[in-house]
């Protein structure tokens, strides 16, 4: 991606925490019909290989899985992001001298994909993956709670999605480019936006 200096996310840790917080990626592949893609919720494990491996699944009646890559696999995490009025900037009132821009936060991760059938390998990850969306609820859902006879019914129906990040980017835009003022701005501004996305924006942008 394009990701210049002052935007550039350099800690793996902060990268991995981007990705666990947006929680689904925009999984894409390289095949001889062409590009596809799929949203997907996807669980990083950190402990595997030198950049984390990420796991999820697609319907088997997807077709995604069923075209060989020609390529590294792509998933693309998005964070937090607002467009951000020049009427916020003191620069504005200063020179005039402003444009409109947008703040984001995003993760790119690429590398080789493979997808598997194996019902073991699969409760394995539909079961991580519950505990890792269930685990802030008061009373947490598990994959213990439903029959196991239906349990395997519903794995029958879908694809495991393994992916080895040989690649990792980060990038958060947040206004690091601008004087203090226009970051106060710009802080203060989205911190009374209607929109929860936009408000968790603003909590990034650093007003000091």
């Amino acid at each position: 991606m394009y990701n210049p200096p002052a935007f550039q996310m350099t800690e793996t840790s902060a990268i991995h925490a981007a990705m666990r917080q947006s929680r689904v990626a925009n999984f894409i592949t390289a095949t001889l019909d062409g590009l596809m893609a799929s949203l997907l919720p996807m669980m990083l494990d950190p402990s595997e290989g030198e950049h984390g491996v990420l796991y999820g699944h697609l319907a088997r009646a997807n077709p995604q899985w069923k075209a060989a890559p020609t390529a590294d696999a792509f998933a693309i995490f998005m964070g937090p992001d607002a467009y951000v009025t020049p009427s916020w900037y003191a620069t504005k009132r200063d020179t005039g001298k402003v444009v409109p821009t947008w703040n984001y936060v995003t993760v790119h991760a690429s590398g080789p994909v493979e997808f598997f059938e194996d019902t073991g390998l699969l409760l394995d990850v539909v079961t991580r993956l519950t505990l890792f969306h269930e685990r802030s609820r008061p009373e947490p859902w598990a994959v213990g709670d439903a029959p196991a006879p239906y349990i395997q019914s519903q794995l029958r129906g879908i694809v495991g999605v393994r992916m080895v990040i040989r690649r990792l980017e980060g990038k958060a835009k947040m206004s690091q480019n601008r004087s203090a003022e226009d970051r106060a701005g710009v802080a203060a501004g989205l911190a009374e936006s209607e929109s929860a996305v936009e408000r968790a924006a603003g909590s990034i942008v650093a007003t000091d």
